[in-house]
């Protein structure tokens, strides 16, 4: 039956309508405090800095020159490293990324399977923090994938070969924790498995145009996602000599299973 049943639902009914204001009033979450809710934004810090640069600023030309100077000193500070942050910092918190970047893979990666791929999601490397986002297992071998959502608005570059710029940042952290996050996902399938397993590292980027096909950047697999079901099926093609069949595919599944558990 819907609706309240019991002693505490009869007297409301049967109080006035003052009393019912009163009870529903009780029941209502209590407003969050306007300081609480500041201290938990994250652009707090970027409102604290700026603000004091703009006071240095305004105070150190006001001693020289006179307030009104002084004035538009700090309104100049504010107002340019707004425009500084606008076009080097992400509008997209952190986890949001993540999670955006790891479901249009799964999405992709479901695409695969009856060309004979399988994948396992958000698998923990045991004995530490990260994750490997997507390990994939088909006829072209077996992939870690690390999944990125950058800001579209900065562009996207490689340099010497080995290094990936987004914007004027650097990414070679990004790239050396892709690689060895695969070498340890190789690591615990060869030791369940008793025989060496290689894993490929592999980085799926979403937002900023990508400009190239697929680029190997500190031995790490680099390209666009919306070329990741081209570049497995391009690494099926390519590995006529070493492609996995159908039982060796499972066997490397279930191992996988059981050597990376899910994260938490």
């Amino acid at each position: 039956m819907d609706g309240d049943t019991g002693p505490e639902a009869d007297e409301t009914a049967a109080a006035g309508p003052a009393q019912r204001r009163e009870h529903r009033a009780s029941l209502a979450p209590a407003p969050r405090p306007f300081l609480g809710t500041l201290s938990g934004d994250p652009r707090l810090r970027i409102w604290i800095g700026r603000a004091v640069m703009a006071l240095v600023a305004g105070i150190a030309v006001t001693a020289w020159l006179g307030w009104r100077f002084g004035l538009t000193a700090a309104a100049l500070i504010a107002i340019a490293d707004t425009i500084y942050r606008s076009r080097t910092t992400s509008v997209i918190p952190a986890a949001v990324r993540v999670t955006s970047a790891q479901r249009r893979t799964r999405r992709r990666l479901f695409l695969l399977r009856p060309t004979g791929y399988v994948a396992l999601h958000r698998r923990a490397v045991p004995g530490s923090d990260s994750v490997v986002d997507h390990l994939v297992i088909g006829p072209g071998g077996v992939f870690a994938v690390d999944s990125e959502l950058w800001d579209r608005r900065l562009p996207v570059r490689s340099a010497s070969g080995n290094l990936i710029y987004h914007g004027p940042f650097s990414q070679r952290d990004r790239l050396k924790h892709a690689a060895w996050e695969a070498a340890q996902a190789a690591t615990y399938l060869s030791k369940t498995l008793k025989r060496e397993i290689s894993v490929r590292p592999a980085m799926v980027i979403y937002g900023p145009r990508i400009p190239w096909i697929v680029a190997t950047l500190d031995g790490v697999d680099v390209f666009s996602g919306r070329r990741l079901r081209k570049y497995f099926r391009r690494q099926a093609r390519i590995s006529r000599d070493a492609r996995l069949d159908a039982g060796q595919i499972e066997d490397i599944h279930v191992a996988a299973a059981v050597a990376l558990p899910p994260a938490g």
